[in-house]
């Protein structure tokens, strides 16, 4: 065997390709693609053989890629030491064509749905007397140089690869594509992760699962973690909200609203019949029910119907350091949060202090010592004109909400009004 360094290559242009016995007698061709997720997601585990003169019904063959070396003219042959196995027939592989190729995935650095036209792989350690062969999964391509390459399937591989270097590469590399699959217990089950969709902005996820077609939506969203999933929910709009959750039985509604704010939580309920947000809301845990049942009595219209009752506010003789606890022991969206709010013993605003003003103050600072914010309330009737125009006249980046007896209600973040100036544009 001769060097071959780094040898690129493609799932169809290796398709159908033979390969041979040790001896250089024909064994079989390649069909399928076998992808082992939890043991090297970036690297074909095996080819999956189906020989000629094996009998209909045969179960085929796979063969793992550390028992096949290239020849000096390229070709695929059995090391001497090979032992085949039967393809298990028990979904333990990601198949490249069957999984992958005119599939729909999500490109994560791109943010965006697209559908692989073919697969770039990569032969390595392609060299005489050296480690073990491997085929490294380069990139997919999403573009016409991938499906110009499929058109052509069956012709020498040299004519494809002239003809299809005409057109442009559009690829995604391999470590930026997140699978769809329709069964998430299957996603489970090959142990695929989705660390790199949970860390896009909950917005893109948003657009992710409005451009896929139900079936893969569902799947998708179902197969999201709660927290992440309340987020993406936050950002799709109410008929999109509805179409996500209608085939979810209420416990599993209620765990992701739990996790959602709960002015957005009130408003996703508000949208449902009364005997299905009912049902939701008897599965949740009694401190988060009561919350948002207590915006649920409020118009949708109404700065109550706006704010979100997650805020941090401290007694008017509370420390620095004792601010700084209550903004670590927080659990709603703390990046929403611009100022901490004193209160007396009415739980009436008495004065607002702006984040920045903690960092710079010592441990041990009164809060009620530290510069101030100005002070800018509205009522919980407050329509969402008078709330914008607040935000516009005092160049707001959240307004406290306040009942009849003037006692924070709660607060209303710039997110809320920029959505609500979108709607009635």
């Amino acid at each position: 065997m001769t060097k071959h360094a780094n040898q690129r290559t493609s799932v169809s242009t290796l398709l159908g390709a033979a390969v041979v016995d040790a001896n250089g007698n024909a064994f079989g061709h390649i069909r399928e693609f076998a992808v082992s997720p939890s043991i090297a997601p970036a690297y074909i585990h095996g080819v999956v053989l189906k020989g000629a003169s094996a009998k209909r019904g045969d179960r085929p063959s796979l063969v793992l890629i550390t028992d096949l070396q290239l020849t000096s003219s390229g070709a695929m042959q059995l090391r001497e030491s090979a032992q085949p196995v039967a393809l298990p027939n028990d979904d333990s592989y990601l198949l490249l064509e069957r999984d992958l190729l005119d599939q729909q995935i999500i490109d994560v650095d791109g943010h965006k749905v697209v559908r692989v036209n073919d697969v770039d792989l990569v032969w390595e350690n392609c060299q005489e007397d050296g480690p073990d062969l491997s085929l490294r999964i380069a990139e997919v391509e999403v573009g016409l140089r991938g499906a110009v390459r499929r058109l052509l399937k069956g012709l020498p591989s040299t004519s494809v690869d002239r003809i299809a270097c005409r057109f442009s590469a559009s690829v995604i590399p391999w470590d930026f594509v997140d699978l769809i699959d329709r069964d998430p217990a299957r996603r489970v089950k090959l142990k695929i992760e989705q660390d790199r969709l949970s860390k896009m902005h909950p917005s893109d996820i948003a657009d992710i699962l409005e451009e896929l077609a139900p079936a893969e939506r569902h799947a998708l969203f179902i197969s999201l973690d709660e927290e992440v999933a309340a987020e993406a929910l936050e950002e799709v709009k109410p008929k999109m909200q509805q179409a996500l959750i209608e085939s979810l039985d209420s416990e599993q509604i209620a765990g992701i609203v739990e996790e959602m704010d709960p002015g957005a939580a009130a408003d996703l309920l508000s949208e449902l019949t009364d005997e299905r947000s009912e049902a939701i809301l008897e599965e949740m845990d009694p401190e988060e029910r009561q919350e948002v049942e207590d915006l649920l009595e409020f118009s949708g219209d109404s700065a109550a119907g706006r704010m979100t009752t997650e805020y941090v506010a401290l007694p008017a003789d509370a420390f620095v350091d004792q601010a700084i606890t209550a903004l670590r022991d927080f659990e709603g969206d703390i990046e929403t949060i611009t100022d901490v709010y004193l209160l007396d013993e009415e739980e009436k605003i008495i004065a607002l202090i702006p984040l920045v003003q903690l960092l710079l103050a010592s441990p041990g600072t009164p809060l009620a010592e530290l510069p101030r914010g100005h002070i800018v309330t509205c009522n919980v009737d407050a329509n969402g004109r008078k709330v914008a125009e607040l935000f516009d006249k005092y160049n707001l980046r959240s307004l406290p909400v306040i009942d009849h007896d003037k006692h924070l209600a709660g607060v209303i973040h710039a997110e809320q009004v920029i959505a609500l100036l979108r709607k009635n544009h």
